[in-house]
């Protein structure tokens, strides 16, 4: 398995609509293990293949917490094919947007259709913190980040924050 580098916003990959893959082999799978791996050494739930310089529709996601036995999923092409109506605001935070966090409201619950890591066709239900980082990750798909979800001010000084952030960091 390899580190991959994590593109961060402004790059225009993370702007761009993904792909469809087509198959899941093993090709694809060592691609899958590596975004896992890059999630996990960047302390990540989450992590989309565009993230990765990869415009593919790819989503790994692993929202165990540190005490609890990590439970990796992997999403190939996945869609949001119903939502409740029914809201949550969380709090969010992005590894292409490096230690920026805001507000995002998204709904409540999702059900995902999705290939898995085997190819296998599968749906999954989503709900509390899982429905927000699906949600978030899928968006990723559609080069849509959260900060888009935000009102221009507030996406305006998170983003001059981020550039502040960047110059301390060199």
């Amino acid at each position: 398995m390899a580190k991959l580098k994590v593109y961060e916003y402004p790059h225009p990959v993370l702007k761009k609509k993904a792909e469809k893959v087509s198959v899941v082999d093993d090709e694809l799978r060592a691609f899958m293990d590596d975004m896992l791996e890059t999630m996990y050494d960047s302390n990540g739930c989450g992590l989309a293949a565009p993230q990765v310089g990869v415009s593919k529709r790819i989503v790994v996601i692993d929202i165990a917490r540190e005490d609890e036995e990590p439970s990796p999923m992997y999403l190939v092409n996945p869609e949001i094919i119903w939502k409740s109506e029914e809201t949550e605001i969380c709090e969010e935070g992005c590894l292409s947007l490096p230690e920026m966090r805001a507000e995002v409201e998204r709904p409540a619950s999702v059900k995902i259709h999705y290939l898995d890591y085997d190819g296998r066709e599968c749906e999954l239900l989503a709900e509390d913190f899982l429905a927000v980082a699906a949600q978030h990750e899928l968006d990723h798909l559609d080069g849509i980040l959260y900060i888009d979800h935000l009102s221009r001010l507030k996406r305006q000084m998170l983003v001059k924050k981020l550039e502040n952030s960047r110059k301390k960091r060199g």
